[in-house]
């Protein structure tokens, strides 16, 4: 689990602080200037990169998803995910009913495919109760994706056309829901809309900072550079995800062709690959709870040794600008700033160790119990 806010507040400032060190403040620094780089602070802080093996595997769910929908369209010439689409055949198909120009067997697709993505969504909430990853809780993700395993596998051999590929539509609610956020991006591995949305969003805002610095032949300021690297963090994120949905489909389509029997065979290999993850992080859920504690130890222990650095450099820049009262007082607002995010850490450092102790307690009175019986 990764705190919001506390710590990415201290490295912000430590990072203003330690950059004092390149660019030392001016006699007359302004302090607009200072509201500026806390901005800026505050810019970076809104959105923290998840670490690699979490977009990794988000990467490898969004190839499976499209695979997974490629394979249904192959197959029964329906999309799985495609609930915008189905919403829209809805309405179509509903005048058509209306005019005699479709069956009701038709709207009746159309509305079953939007249930079954609801369906989906709505049994991975009864599972995951948290809308960002926690993993080592009491989310169920591993059975969340056994069970997205054992749809696919089922569309994978039940014959007919309706039935499968609803399941299919299931299993694609069900983990478009597993992780609907995740530091600050909105991340949806089952279809791309969102996503391309968000890139062309993200670097429209990119190209409109440049440009206008460009029109003004003037440089980035801090509020401005924070917001660029911000921009291109979500960039990478959200590239990566269209990326390899896009390349789980063209295996889909390859492998549909190279597996033998029925095209929906080819589902069994996104079924794998999430059924396989989902029996091991059940396996092993203790040993990964107990190697995310330990991370967990080893970040706070990196923060105290940050902060000890932090405030024996802003110690040392005190004593040598005492003469300066202006930088003296700049300074002394960010050492304040600082103080109070080393409190807000502490805090939280408290609730984890009470959530701990509460937890074992918990563990001891369960345990007491039977031995009393």
């Amino acid at each position: 689990k990764v705190l919001p806010g506390p710590r990415q507040k201290f490295r912000a400032f430590a990072f203003a602080a330690m950059t004092q060190q390149v660019h030392p403040v001016a006699p007359c620094e302004s302090s607009p200037n200072a509201k500026m780089k806390e901005k800026a602070a505050q810019i970076r802080k809104s959105f923290q990169r998840p670490k690699f093996w979490v977009m990794g595997f988000g990467w490898c769910l969004a190839a499976c998803a499209g695979a997974a929908n490629v394979i249904a369209f192959k197959s029964w010439n329906l999309y799985a995910s495609h609930v915008t689409g189905s919403t829209s055949a809805m309405a179509f198909r509903l005048e058509g009913y209306h005019q005699g120009e479709y069956g009701s067997e038709s709207l009746k697709e159309a509305c079953l495919l939007v249930f079954s993505f609801l369906c989906g969504a709505y049994a991975c909430g009864l599972l995951i109760d948290k809308n960002q990853v926690h993993f080592g809780g009491k989310a169920f993700y591993g059975l969340a994706l056994v069970l997205n395993s054992s749809l696919l596998t089922s569309a994978a051999f039940i014959p007919g056309r309706l039935l499968p590929v609803c399941l299919v539509a299931a299993a694609c609610g069900l983990q478009n829901a597993m992780c609907t956020s995740h530091f600050g991006a909105i991340i949806r591995t089952t279809h791309v809309t969102g996503t391309m949305t968000d890139i062309g969003s993200t670097f429209g805002r990119i190209s409109m900072i440049y440009l206008r610095k460009g029109c003004r032949c003037s440089k980035l300021n801090d509020v401005e550079r924070a917001e660029v690297g911000v921009d291109a963090r979500k960039l990478a994120v959200l590239f990566g995800l269209w990326s390899f949905y896009f390349m789980g489909g063209l295996f889909g389509v390859y492998m549909e062709n190279i597996i033998p029997g029925p095209p929906q065979r080819a589902l069994l290999l996104p079924a794998t690959f999430t059924g396989s993850v989902g029996l091991f992080y059940m396996a092993c859920r203790q040993i990964l709870k107990d190697y995310l504690k330990k991370l967990e130890r080893e970040r706070f222990e990196a923060d105290l040794k940050e902060a000890h650095d932090v405030l024996a450099h802003m110690g040392n820049r005190l004593q040598d600008l005492e003469r300066n009262d202006q930088s003296v007082v700049e300074l002394d607002e960010e050492m304040g700033h600082m103080i109070e995010a080393l409190h807000e850490v502490e805090a939280d450092f408290e609730n984890l160790v009470r959530t701990h102790s509460r937890i074992l307690e918990r563990t001891d009175s369960a345990t007491s119990k039977p031995d009393k019986a």
